[in-house]
């Protein structure tokens, strides 16, 4: 059941107001969603920073209660160099997994979003270390708007990239279509505007895979990809959300494992 925001709790507001003509965009979604997930943040844990522009609103939000005092003695580890130097200028105090191997909660979105919790992400690139960060976390809550809920992983027809090594990656990107041919399974290389291959913080490449169909059992198509010399990892995120929030214009609904 979804949490109903504020403004649509109790008698409908005149219709000339603005809350009667509001209508929230996808980011204003996100935003909430956000929102929500700080609130699980205490003073004194130690918080996994995601990546994305879901993610960023929740990194600006812990910037500002600690400006304002409201949290204390957080420190950030953060998936991206682009989250890093969003924390730095908020003042998040910064470390890493080396000194910090636990983690209390990590926050950051996702691309998809399956029935059973199971996630895609990576879209923005920041996949590995995402991985890395939010696998090392006691509870990691996930961040999305309804546009991101699917049937199944790669049921919205987007990307699911995997991580590869830059070396003979067309090869690696032809082993990778061979292993889900029964899917449809089409292979691209992620390019930047100027046509060069995107590099990710690793120095890696990325491989986006779109699917026709389900694939399936993913443990066995995650074991199957991981076996594939030349892939990094890949952007299944496969029983690691402990729980998701997710934004709708009705309310805000909370899924738990």
């Amino acid at each position: 059941m979804a949490i109903a925001y504020p403004h649509l709790i109790g008698s409908p507001p005149p219709m000339d107001s603005p809350a009667a003509i509001k209508i929230l965009t996808q980011d204003d979604l996100k935003k909430i969603a956000a929102y929500k997930a700080v609130e699980h943040v205490e003073s004194g844990m130690v918080l996994g920073l995601g990546t994305g522009s879901t993610a960023k609103h929740a990194v600006d939000r812990i910037g500002e209660l600690l400006k304002q005092g409201k949290l204390q003695n957080i420190v950030g580890i953060p998936t991206s160099t682009i989250t890093h130097e969003q924390a730095l200028s908020l003042d998040i105090p910064l470390s890493d997994l080396d000194k910090h191997p636990i983690i209390d909660l990590a926050i950051d979105g996702a691309d998809e979003v399956d029935p059973m919790l199971n996630l895609v992400k990576g879209r923005g690139g920041s996949l590995l270390r995402e991985k890395m960060i939010e696998g090392a976390c006691k509870k990691f809550v996930c961040i999305v708007d309804e546009s991101k809920l699917v049937d199944y992983i790669g049921g919205s027809g987007l990307a699911m990239p995997v991580e590869v090594v830059p070396f003979c990656w067309y090869f690696t990107a032809r082993q990778l279509e061979k292993l889900f041919e029964n899917c449809g399974c089409v292979g691209k290389l992620r390019r930047v505007a100027n046509g060069e291959p995107y590099v990710t913080d690793n120095g890696n490449y990325i491989v986006d895979l779109f699917f026709k169909k389900d694939m399936g059992d993913l443990k066995a198509a995650s074991d199957s990809m991981l076996r594939l010399t030349g892939v990094v990892e890949h952007g299944m995120f496969i029983d690691m959300a402990t729980t998701v929030i997710v934004a709708s214009e009705l309310g805000i609904t909370i899924k738990n494992k």
